[in-house]
């Protein structure tokens, strides 16, 4: 899963980089569905591992424009996984009292704790995002925050964290389609909001703004994946790759069990 990983100093253009690709997929669609069944699998016994061994910590944090597939991702992706070892975090408006703090203090509270995974839906990057689009605080105040995010991540890594950033890459006409899917079924309207479409209209803008993010804050220790989501069998089958490898990597293994198991005998 390399060709969608940024490398540190990488100069990013979205339009480079196609959200409906496919070429990670060697067979077919019906294939694909049948690995992504297995990766589920596998996802869900290495989460129990990671839980069971208690030492390593996984934060995963989810981009995307509206109508993304931040959600789905989570839904899907995560199926089978135990709830007692994966929490998610959503980042909306900050209340009174996050505002009264630095913008980190909000985030921070929600990284995961050692056996657990830690899902961030939104994130700290939204102060790099919607700050920016919005000019809701001057630009030398969010051009500064690249480094604060850097550091701050590296914080993480230093203390055992390993950080999976996903920006989940759909095309503004695949957006379209999914607000317009949401208007015309009466049971998803509740997700539709008026305000997503003044969102639609500084699209451009957003661009721009992911793309400084993804140039300025793959590192290392946390790097950005650019996944194509434009289909969304097709996201949730690289981003189980990549949760997988990166799982796998971490060379886990189960507590030894307490000595004389072998005279137990439960009446």
């Amino acid at each position: 899963m390399d060709r969608y990983r940024i490398e540190p100093g990488t100069l990013v253009d979205l339009t480079r980089w196609d959200p409906a690709d496919q070429s990670a997929l060697e067979d077919d669609k019906k294939t694909a569905r049948r690995e992504l069944k297995a990766l589920n699998k596998r996802l869900e016994e290495l989460q129990e591992l990671l839980y069971a061994e208690g030492k390593h910590k996984i934060l995963i944090v989810l981009q995307a424009m509206d109508s993304g597939g931040k959600d789905g991702t989570i839904r899907h992706v995560f199926d089978g996984t135990n709830p007692q070892g994966v929490k998610v975090a959503s980042f909306k408006k900050p209340t009174d009292e996050e505002r009264a703090h630095d913008y980190l203090w909000r985030v921070h509270r929600h990284t995961p704790g050692s056996g657990e995974v830690a899902i961030f839906n939104r994130s700290h990057y939204e102060d790099v995002l919607v700050v920016r689009v919005h000019n809701l605080v001057p630009p030398e105040i969010w051009n500064r925050r690249y480094d604060h995010i850097n550091a701050f991540e590296q914080m993480l890594a230093d203390e055992g964290t390993t950080i999976v950033k996903l920006y989940l890459h759909i095309s503004k006409d695949e957006q379209k389609e999914r607000l317009q899917a949401r208007l015309d079924v009466p049971h998803k309207q509740w997700k539709f909001a008026k305000g997503d479409l003044a969102e639609r209209e500084r699209w451009d803008e957003y661009m721009e703004a992911f793309e400084a993010v993804l140039s300025k804050t793959s590192t290392a220790a946390a790097p950005w994946y650019v996944i194509p989501a434009n289909r969304k069998w097709y996201r949730n089958l690289v981003i189980s790759r990549i949760l997988v490898e990166t799982l796998e990597n971490l060379d886990m293994h189960y507590p030894n069990p307490e000595e004389d198991l072998e005279g137990v005998v439960i009446t």
